[in-house]
């Protein structure tokens, strides 16, 4: 970046962090599209955005509530191919497990040991040795 740009910018914007974040948010806009207010020049967007700062050819209170608002809302959700959603599964089962009923799931309970029981386990097996 030409320094004399950035000086320039510096006596409109004395905050060279605030400075950065507009320039940015400017520079952002022009690559989405918007129309530029000065010749570019051959310069990138990161330079017309500063050129731009410093010759008030942009209203820096519009580039402020523009930065507010990119970062107080969560970016949009890409759209999805249709080739994209072709792969996803849509039945629910796409790990391949079984669906197990409520009924199953209470036996398969039941079958399963309390801590208790594995406590009294062990303490058989070890013929009263576990507890010290």
């Amino acid at each position: 970046m030409a320094r004399v740009t950035v000086e320039d910018c510096i006596e409109k914007i004395p905050n060279r962090f605030e400075l950065v974040l507009l320039a940015a948010q400017r520079a952002r806009g022009l690559s989405r599209g918007e129309e530029m207010t000065i010749d570019r020049d051959n310069d990138k967007n990161p330079v017309v955005a500063l050129r731009e700062i410093a010759d008030d050819k942009v209203s820096l209170n519009g580039l402020r509530d523009d930065l507010v608002r990119s970062l107080a809302r969560a970016p949009e959700p890409e759209p999805v191919d249709e080739e994209v959603l072709d792969l996803i599964p849509t039945d629910q089962n796409i790990f391949g497990l079984q669906d197990v009923s409520a009924e199953e799931e209470q036996a398969h309970a039941s079958e399963t040991m309390s801590m208790d029981d594995v406590d009294a386990s062990v303490e058989a097996e070890l013929g009263g040795r576990a507890r010290r």
